[in-house]
């Protein structure tokens, strides 16, 4: 009777491993079924990563040709080389996030109800975009121009989404918010063709007028950048405690102005002293 109770008992047992051991079978192929298609969509992602970054430099060599055979300016090829870089690269990271298996569509819902805190978080940068799209239209400045803005100066070296780019005097790089300079007082000394250059000469009191205006014109007519038009002026400009001063205004090629500057002060000193006109020191009377 015992044996009789015991075969089914057995079998029943027998019936719930077998059963139990094709659950665990089926869970371990699913796990490996599952672990194959990661494996696949991360490859692939590796893949289109790759792809895509060396396709994103052959569009970007591509769209920086083309903007040098159409004699774009240096300004906007700055300009639209960084933007079209940032927009190829975002799109490549989404692709690469929709390759992973990730909805897009949900990553997009999630992005925009996020959207107010990023805008708030980047208010800085999207002003700063804002402020290059208006530097890039009403073009105040220009690769190559030498400006003055935000209490720095420099020579302009690249024109970019966020930042204007200058190479200061010493040869330190700048980067300065384009929103600041779109908002902000800037001075081009490159905007127009033509600059003055303006010279206050101190002499003695005693020293005859004509003989310093005929020193200083005879300087200014063998100077061959100095322009006849506009034309040059000297006169005096003021009576000064231990001095005559005289305003020496010229015009020059922009690209001349520090040349001409330069070599007009050195030459000035050399030749008032050849011709025996003095420059005075600072004196004082004492009367009593």
């Amino acid at each position: 009777m015992h044996i009789l109770q015991a075969a089914p008992l057995e079998a029943g047992k027998e019936v719930i491993s077998a059963a139990k051991n094709g659950e665990l079978d089926q869970l371990i192929e699913q796990v490996i079924k599952m672990g194959a298609e990661a494996g696949k969509s991360l490859l692939l992602a590796i893949l289109v990563a790759i792809v895509g970054r060396y396709l994103v430099k052959f569009i970007n060599r591509f769209v920086a040709r083309m903007l040098m055979r159409r004699n774009v300016e240096p300004t906007v090829q700055s300009f639209l080389k960084s933007f079209t870089n940032i927009t190829l690269l975002t799109l490549l990271i989404i692709t690469v996030i929709s390759t992973l298996g990730v909805n897009t569509t949900s990553l997009a819902a999630l992005l925009a109800s996020a959207g107010m805190a990023v805008g708030m978080a980047l208010s800085g940068n999207l002003q700063n975009l804002a402020g290059g799209i208006i530097l890039l239209f009403f073009k105040p400045y220009k690769v190559g121009d030498f400006i003055e803005a935000q209490g720095v100066s420099g020579t302009v070296k690249a024109i970019q989404i966020f930042h204007t780019i200058l190479t200061s005097i010493d040869n330190k790089e700048l980067f300065i918010p384009n929103g600041a300079l779109s908002s902000g007082n800037i001075t081009n000394y490159n905007k127009n063709g033509l600059r003055r250059i303006d010279f206050i000469v101190g002499v003695e009191y005693g020293t005859e007028v004509e003989k310093v205006k005929q020193t200083v014109a005879d300087l200014i007519g063998s100077d061959q950048r100095i322009l006849a038009d506009p034309a040059p002026f000297v006169a005096i400009k003021e009576l000064a405690d231990s001095s005559v001063n005289f305003l020496v205004r010229v015009w020059v090629n922009t690209a001349d102005y520090w040349g001409v500057f330069f070599d007009m002060n050195e030459r000035i000193y050399t030749e008032f002293n050849k011709r025996g006109i003095g420059f005075p020191f600072p004196q004082l009377q004492i009367h009593q």
